[in-house]
């Protein structure tokens, strides 16, 4: 693998699923230190890293169809500032210089989103994590990667999963399910691949940017997919 990333600044899409590892609850700490390791990888290179932290592993929305949507919404921006903490702690115990915004205000914890003070912050070499989401329900964190990437002006979307690529169908469900190497954004759209939320692909769509897709649990993809090589899918 030759280490010559082809990209100056990415978003780093992280799913709390992908957090939580074997254990699909939680936040599980030998995925949480290779995620770190591997952004410090990246980093090293003069990459610049925004990144993009999912709640799915602490929340999935409304436990029940009577809880107010907006408040169930609420309740996935906490559960992706717990994530946020978790990963600034674990990127500063490799010796990187963080920072954490939060679309909601929570002085004691992070500091407001302010979009300048974030650019700085990547231009000086931080890694800066984006918690919160959008700060508004109604919202994913897939939207919250799409806009972050845009107000960065980011090259590319690392969308990290668990899954290794896109398919035609749910692989685990289907055994004729079809992997997708390359898609356009329209592809997206029009197939309702479910990678992303309709809104967030919309967005990446208008605003050129491109998104790899690619899994998590494999060793070396982060810096892979920086350095251009062909694996998971690449939609542009």
């Amino acid at each position: 693998m030759s280490n010559k990333p082809i990209y100056d600044k990415v978003i780093l899409k992280v799913s709390g699923e992908a957090l939580a590892g074997d254990k699909n609850f939680g936040i599980d700490e030998k995925t949480l230190i290779g995620i770190a390791k591997e952004i410090k990888e990246v980093s090293a290179l003069g990459v610049k890293v925004g990144i993009v932290v999912g709640g799915g592993n602490f929340w999935r929305g409304r436990t029940n169809q009577q809880m107010d949507r907006a408040t169930a919404d609420y309740i996935g921006m906490l559960a992706t500032m717990m994530n946020s903490l978790a990963l600034q702690d674990a990127i500063e115990g490799l010796g990187l210089k963080t920072r954490v915004h939060s679309a909601v205000e929570m002085m004691e914890i992070a500091e407001p989103y302010v979009r300048r003070r974030a650019i700085n912050q990547l231009e000086k070499g931080y890694i800066v994590i984006f918690g919160a989401g959008t700060g508004s329900p109604f919202f994913s964190t897939d939207t919250a990667a799409a806009l972050k990437a845009a107000e960065m002006d980011a090259d590319l979307i690392l969308l990290a999963k668990k899954i290794d690529a896109v398919y035609s169908k749910d692989p685990e469900l289907h055994s004729d399910a079809v992997k997708y190497t390359s898609l356009t954004h329209g592809d997206v759209l029009e197939k309702n691949l479910g990678v992303m939320d309709s809104t967030a692909a919309s967005l990446c769509r208008d605003n050129g940017i491109k998104i790899h897709v690619f899994s998590i649990r494999e060793k070396g993809n982060v810096m892979k997919a920086v350095c251009g090589e062909n694996i998971g899918t690449l939609i542009t």
